[in-house]
């Protein structure tokens, strides 16, 4: 038996759609494989009532199929699902990792992250990078079709999970078709200083480089009390606040001494909307851990 935690993720960060992501230290999916003649899967913890756990249907089988790996798998949610956070991606990052590993087929890193994709899209719809990337690889990363590019970030960030779902179908029919070149432009820019902000370790930057005029508006609609939120976190002190992957979480980019203020001052703006919500302090963190 062989056990892998892999982390709740960040997509997007405003201004890198489908491309950026980040690893969070908290929360995580805990994935438990053993050798098997069939796969069979069950699954735990934090809306696993809504997960299903047909190997045809889960995440895990796709990445099971493509590593050609049977096994009996335990999946421990720690990441609610339809939250913004990477749920499936964590599940499937875990499997590919934890199968990689326990049927020795030598892959790095690296060339997982497709394999986990295609895990994702059973979910999603599309096989996208940006959660599984930093899943597998932890850090900040930078997803291309050229390959997967991370830097070991130490970014304070506060995510606001509110009771809401948007599901990740519905957040990229919202997408807009197209973009004015003042836009494309904006949108570079704070891409470019996200990425140095990142290396630099630097959360002014980042918080700076979230700003995205594009996807960012069109899905925010679909999160009740979100321009609340926003106001309130950056009142409190956050240097950056956007939509987390698809939503409906809010993640924010802040100092040390400053995040446990930001989440409360988020949990307050959810509440003064009518929407229950929870927090999570966190920062960009390792990627899948073997244990």
């Amino acid at each position: 038996m062989l056990t892998v935690r892999a982390p709740a993720t960040s997509a997007n960060l405003g201004s890198g759609f489908d491309v950026f992501g980040a690893a969070l230290e908290r929360p995580a999916d805990v994935v438990r494989v053993e050798k098997a003649d069939r796969t069979t899967i069950e699954v735990t913890g934090v809306g696993s009532q809504y997960i299903p756990e047909d190997p045809e249907k889960n995440t895990v089988g796709a990445v099971v199929e493509a590593l050609d790996a049977p096994a009996h798998v335990r999946i421990d949610k720690g990441v609610r699902p339809a939250s913004g956070l990477g749920s499936s991606a964590a599940s499937a990052a875990a499997a590919a990792v934890a199968l990689n590993d326990l049927y020795d087929r030598g892959y790095t890193r690296e060339e997982l992250v497709p394999i986990a994709a295609e895990g994702e899209a059973v979910v999603s719809g599309d096989a996208h990078d940006d959660n599984v990337a930093p899943a597998i690889v932890g850090g900040f990363t930078v997803a291309t079709d050229d390959g997967v590019r991370s830097v070991d970030a130490d970014i304070p960030l506060v995510a606001c999970l509110p009771d809401i779902v948007v599901s990740t179908r519905d957040a990229r029919q919202v997408v807009p078709e197209s973009a004015s070149v003042a836009q494309l432009v904006e949108t570079v820019g704070n891409a470019a200083t996200l990425t140095v902000g990142m290396s630099r370790d630097d959360p002014d930057l980042v918080g700076a480089g979230m700003y995205e005029s594009v996807v960012t508006p069109a899905r925010a609609k679909l999160i009740d009390g979100y321009a609340a939120v926003r106001e309130a976190a950056l009142e409190a002190g956050a240097t950056g606040v956007t939509i987390s992957g698809a939503g409906p979480s809010v993640i924010a980019a802040c100092h040390e001494g400053d995040r446990r203020g930001i989440g409360v001052a988020m949990l307050e703006a959810f509440e003064s909307v009518g929407v229950e919500a929870c927090v999570y302090t966190t920062r960009v963190g390792d990627g899948a851990t073997v244990y």
